[in-house]
């Protein structure tokens, strides 16, 4: 991976406010296009007051569909995120980890049955 980037969320969404899942499908993309172009990522939660479940799921969950695990882990870190948030992070990656991985297996199935 070449140089990091820093992506500031409060920047993107030009609020504080991490409730949405369209805006967390702005946060997304942004996260795609640099782990696509093979870079890593700082992901800033720095000014973000409110954090939901429905944003995490789009702006971070949806990656595990696209990337496998070690690449996510290796090359995203996210700072700035309230303590109390991070259990939520959490529980947002592990549902992704188990939807991702049920979907593939359940499309190989469909795919052998054809």
């Amino acid at each position: 991976m070449t140089q990091a980037i820093s992506i500031s969320i409060y920047q993107v969404l030009g609020h504080h406010l991490c409730v949405m899942p369209e805006d967390g499908e702005k946060v997304f993309k942004r996260v795609h296009q640099a782990l696509v172009a093979k870079r890593s990522v700082n992901l800033s939660f720095e000014n973000v007051t409110a954090l939901t479940g429905a944003f995490l799921n789009v702006a971070i969950g949806q990656l595990y569909g696209n990337f496998d695990e070690d690449t996510i882990r290796s090359h995203i870190n996210i700072t700035h995120i309230e303590k109390h948030d991070l259990g939520l992070l959490a529980g947002v990656i592990k549902n992704a980890k188990v939807y991702f991985k049920n979907k593939k297996s359940s499309n190989s199935t469909i795919h052998e049955e054809r």
